[in-house]
């Protein structure tokens, strides 16, 4: 399937729309494609006494962890990022973690919210996706109806306090000519994660079976095609799991949160 073929078997919304079908059980597949005006988010859920640590590793590692709203204490409403959002469940699918382990995956976090979390959001790769296909390059995921493929690297976070690890990144091939075409678009959104990181052999930056991504789906490489990776907000994840902190709740890879933030806002010209 195209690219613009998958665009419109998507349902066209605004941010504040898609969030509707996601609480209400409708939408449980990854969110790209989905609601392409509106800027999508990373979430990362900690506890209040870890929260300026994080906020600190963020600060510290603005590529793969580009801060879009940070919530008050207790608090699953984030109104600078929408007027009806819940945390609790407006997200897809969520990841929920205990010492650096996988407990649950659940598409509702009521029953673990607490009155000492605090919510992050952090931009995501799948914001300029609508620009790249405005420019004509197709984006391989969409085409096959998949999942992003995400991967661990060797290039390692500027830590702060305990949080440390991997740098993740997100992958989409593409002939060179659209590689340096999407270099120069995506550099106007330092928002959700700006230019590539790396372009090229995996192997240099510590990827060495492309095929099997970390997280997300393998994609086609075709022939004549680059890898292209861009800094990718499932970093977090890959932070709790070497960080190993008591109590953390993600989002599911590739199962974003809809803001009613517009793309076209967050781009720099």
């Amino acid at each position: 399937m195209s690219s613009s073929a998958q665009l419109l078997s998507t349902p066209i919304m605004t941010g504040a729309e898609a969030r509707v079908q996601i609480r209400r059980g409708n939408w449980r597949k990854p969110t790209c494609g989905l609601a392409p005006d509106y800027v999508q988010g990373n979430v990362a859920i900690l506890p209040a006494e870890l929260a300026a640590d994080f906020h600190r590793f963020c600060f510290n590692n603005p590529k793969p962890c580009p801060l879009l709203g940070v919530s008050e204490v207790g608090d699953p409403n984030l109104p600078k990022l929408g007027n009806d959002l819940d945390i609790r469940t407006d997200v897809p699918r969520y990841r929920v973690f205990r010492n650096g382990e996988v407990l649950d995956e659940p598409d509702d976090i009521s029953k673990y919210w607490r009155d000492d979390l605090v919510a992050f959001v952090i931009g995501c790769s799948f914001s300029f996706e609508q620009a790249l296909l405005q420019n004509g390059i197709g984006i391989r995921h969409i085409e096959q109806d998949s999942n992003v493929p995400m991967y661990r690297t060797s290039i390692q976070t500027t830590p702060a306090g305990m949080f440390h690890g991997p740098t993740v990144v997100s992958m989409r091939p593409m002939k060179a000519a659209d590689a340096i075409r999407a270099i120069q678009i995506t550099s106007r959104y330092p928002a959700v994660h700006g230019a590539p990181i790396h372009i090229g052999n995996p192997e240099l930056i510590g990827i060495h079976d492309i095929s099997k991504p970390d997280f997300g789906d393998p994609v086609e490489i075709r022939a004549g095609e680059l890898p292209v990776f861009w800094a990718c907000g499932v970093t977090p994840q890959a932070v709790v799991m070497q960080a190993k902190p008591s109590f953390c709740i993600t989002h599911a890879p590739g199962f974003m949160l809809l803001t009613d933030l517009k793309n076209i806002d967050f781009s720099v010209f």
